[in-house]
């Protein structure tokens, strides 16, 4: 065991499956291995790696140290399985040891469904997944996006595969936490009602049929009283291919210039989701309103039509 290493490779054991609505399955998971694994009210938006076994069901054999992830791309291709990035929904410690639960957005309609989906429609008490992630109590080891600061409000907007971040984030903040929360899911019965401060109103926006974003950016700019029009998904410029739109105050993934001595802001952005809804919305916070990049997080934890790896 690499416990120098901020990250922790563990095996984990389904403990319950709950489909919770529609196009959510809440899904529970235990075993020894947890007992390092994951900090208990520091989680927020934490993102962590899961190997899906492959087509013989026997997971791919790497251990718990720095070069998992050579080890891993070294496998035969067959013999790798399926590994995807999810958020944290929660992490609790009682007598019976460690529980780490994982909300799987089924995405279930053609032309959507991957091997993550797949397996978590189908998934069983006993079912077994590798999970790459933070170790107990240690909080450098990145994967965290959300760091408001002192800023006085914050905003978070997202879709349902942001939702068990934003539920996170709003659950793991202090209880004087003031500002606004948006969130896009498939169908009215995909609410999932989680505990957010007293002061921060949380707004969820059901499709029902309608496109990504399009009920997303509409209410952002509306809250902002921004005066600009939305644009549609498909007509914003975003990065080819399988490459996501990933801007933090401390990141930039299209290469632009941080500004290290940026002052502390009075409002925090956090936003995540299909990468061109994501996309767009930077585009009228930074371009068109002038939002300082200090101030903004915009993660693309997807794209529509592409089948993201890793």
């Amino acid at each position: 065991m690499s416990v120098d290493s901020p990250y922790a490779v563990v095996r984990a054991r389904v403990h319950t499956v709950e489909p919770v609505s529609p196009n959510f399955a809440r899904i529970t998971f235990g075993g020894p291995g947890l007992d390092d694994y994951g900090t208990p009210g520091s989680t927020f938006d934490q993102r962590m790696k899961v190997v899906f076994p492959p087509e013989s069901g026997v997971l791919p054999p790497l251990t718990d140290s720095d070069d998992w992830y050579a080890a891993w791309t070294a496998l035969p291709e067959g013999d790798r399985g399926a590994m995807r990035t999810y958020s944290i929904r929660d992490v609790s410690v009682d007598d019976d040891g460690t529980r780490v639960v994982i909300d799987f957005v089924l995405h279930m309609a053609p032309g959507f469904t991957g091997p993550a989906a797949t397996w978590a429609s189908r998934a069983e008490v006993g079912d077994e997944v590798l999970f790459v992630g933070p170790r107990r109590g240690r909080l450098d080891g990145g994967g965290v996006e959300y760091a408001p600061g002192d800023a006085e409000s914050v905003l978070l907007a997202g879709d349902e595969t942001a939702a068990p971040a934003i539920a996170r984030i709003l659950e793991d903040s202090p209880t004087d936490l003031r500002g606004v929360a948006f969130i896009e899911v498939p169908t009215e019965a995909d609410v999932l009602p989680f505990a957010a401060p007293d002061g921060v109103a949380v707004h969820w926006l059901p499709r029902d049929g309608a496109a990504h974003g399009d009920l997303l950016r509409p209410a952002v700019l509306a809250h902002l009283d921004a005066g600009v029009t939305a644009v549609g998904a498909d007509s914003v410029d975003a990065p080819d291919g399988d490459v996501l739109v990933w801007e933090t105050p401390e990141y930039s993934g299209l290469g632009e210039e941080i500004d290290s001595t940026a002052a502390p802001v009075d409002r925090y952005f956090w936003i995540a989701g299909e990468s061109k809804v994501v996309t767009g919305l930077r585009r009228h916070l930074v371009k068109d309103l002038g939002v300082e990049r200090s101030q903004v997080a915009f993660m693309g934890y997807w794209r529509h039509g592409v089948a993201m790896k890793g």
